[in-house]
């Protein structure tokens, strides 16, 4: 599943860093989670968030993922960032 998600993500935007993380095991079994999709956490950099408040930074996210939301994604945390934010330190 995570490269499906860097694939959506990278075909859409303009990625100069992407990290993500599985963290379904944290979550398994807990109620809320009907479709018993995945949980992950990403950061990306992308100078298409220039100019961009959060808002309209995730959308854009959630837009690449397409229907992976809602079904084998059921958590999708983000740290979006354009390059000059980015700090890999």
């Amino acid at each position: 599943m995570i490269a499906q998600i860097e694939k959506q993500i990278r075909a859409s935007l303009d990625v100069s860093h992407f990290e993500i993380h599985d963290d379904s095991e944290m979550h398994a079994g807990h109620s809320g989670n009907p479709s018993g999709g995945g949980h992950f956490t990403a950061v990306i950099v992308s100078a298409d968030f220039d100019n961009l408040p959060l808002l309209k930074r995730h959308r854009l996210v959630y837009d690449a993922l397409g229907d992976l939301m809602g079904g084998s994604i059921h958590a999708f945390s983000m740290k979006t960032l354009t390059p000059g934010e980015f700090n890999p330190d």
